[in-house]
């Protein structure tokens, strides 16, 4: 009878009870468990191949390192000002071995083509890249050749010192002529800076004229101009065919070249979206050589994370006060006071002061401007203040084409 019929009122004859649908939802679940669990080993696993394969990257100068610990006493010690500030020397080689020998020159040779001094301040508030003029006459220590021999000390232009006796022998040479402590060291050659520039895109610069330079691999409108590795590399490089063919105007198109590459890198959040940061970190870590305090991943990612919270008006670029070589036209010796007077104040993290390039400054009363073809720095007070003089420079937030 239906009275009877257990199953009577229930669909399809299902008991009201059954256990279909909880054990669906169950296995949904232990499923979906299961995808995630797995997506997040293998992100970990792919982050961890990702990260030994950038740390892998980079290579560390340990011969270099050995030379500096054997001076350890002949090197300055730290201010006590000066307490938590950084400074890196940032070498640029015209190595012309391997990849660069298509630049031309004596193969395996190399000079330091490009030296800046960048200071960070203690507080991380503020920075200050010092360029070092490569043909400036100066007191070069003794040095330990590559064949194990050791030089004497010697009046000398500045890049001659990178050959003499590679990185130890420039950064000994900065130490001892800006009495500044070299806490790390990078150095990038021609092949590294091209490979940087491409993987961020380019990099925008103006041209005020017309460059045609067969040499240099330049040709170009006046203008705005996004370069690429190539042509970025002929345009930091290139003397003769632009300005007045002097270092000095060349140094100044580096420096706005830097000072674009951290606008660009900052605008287009690079450093915040994965799609655009590991071409550049892969780029870059596969392009320089370091100490070993600064050639780990972990090390070059604290590095940029303290330049990327420093804002751009707060970075300044300069070149030491330097005029012609009262022996030699064709040489630079340094400007004083003002040459002394600029490392003092890094010495003890002070900030740096710096005018337009061309623009005449206003100096107070008892002012001491550098005279004698100085360029690179004018004395707004006596050196017995205490206070920096302002130099001739730029700031990373300045854009070169605005000014024209």
């Amino acid at each position: 009878m239906a009275e009877d019929d257990d199953t009577a009122h229930t669909p399809t004859g299902t008991p009201p009870n059954a256990p279909g649908r909880p054990r669906r939802r169950r296995r949904w679940l232990m499923i979906t468990a299961g995808v995630v669990a797995f997506l997040l080993v293998a992100t970990g696993v792919l982050l961890w191949i990702a990260y030994r394969k950038l740390d892998g990257n980079i290579r560390t100068d340990t011969a270099t390192d050995k030379l500096l610990a054997r001076l350890e006493a002949e090197r300055p010690s730290r201010t006590a000002g000066a307490k938590g500030a950084e400074n890196i020397l940032l070498i640029g080689s015209d190595d012309r071995s391997g990849a660069n020998g298509a630049y031309g020159g004596e193969a395996g040779t190399q000079r330091s083509d490009t030296t800046i001094l960048l200071h960070l301040a203690a507080d991380r508030k503020h920075a200050t890249a010092v360029s070092v003029p490569r043909d400036v006459m100066v007191a070069v220590p003794a040095c330990e050749k590559p064949d194990g021999t050791r030089s004497k000390p010697a009046l000398m232009q500045f890049n001659w010192a990178f050959e003499l006796g590679g990185p130890a022998c420039s950064i000994r040479t900065v130490e001892q002529l800006s009495g500044i402590r070299i806490d790390h060291y990078v150095i990038l050659d021609f092949s590294g800076f091209k490979t940087m520039v491409d993987a961020i895109g380019g990099v925008e610069v103006c041209v005020p004229q017309p460059i045609h330079d067969k040499d240099a691999k330049l040709d170009l409108p006046a203008g705005r101009q996004t370069l690429q590795g190539e042509q970025a590399l002929g345009y930091v490089r290139a003397r003769e065919s632009l300005g007045d063919g002097s270092d000095t105007q060349r140094m100044g198109r580096q420096q706005q070249f830097l000072a674009a590459l951290i606008r660009k890198v900052q605008s287009q959040g690079v450093l915040l979206n994965p799609a655009k940061l590991w071409p550049v970190l892969d780029a870059a870590t596969s392009s320089v050589k370091a100490d070993g305090g600064l050639s780990s991943l972990g090390a070059l990612y604290d590095l940029t994370q303290d330049l990327r919270g420093i804002p751009s008006p707060d970075v300044v670029f300069l070149t030491a006060p330097r005029r012609p070589y009262r022996f030699d036209s064709d040489r630079d010796e340094f400007v004083q006071p003002q040459t002394d007077q600029l490392f003092a104040a890094l010495r003890d993290d002070r900030r740096i002061t710096v005018r337009p390039p061309g623009v005449d400054p206003s100096p107070t009363a008892g002012a001491s401007p550098a005279s004698d073809g100085a360029a690179g720095a004018t004395s707004s007070a006596s050196p017995s203040a205490g206070a920096s003089p302002t130099f001739e420079g730029r700031t990373a937030d300045v854009d070169a084409c605005a000014q024209h």
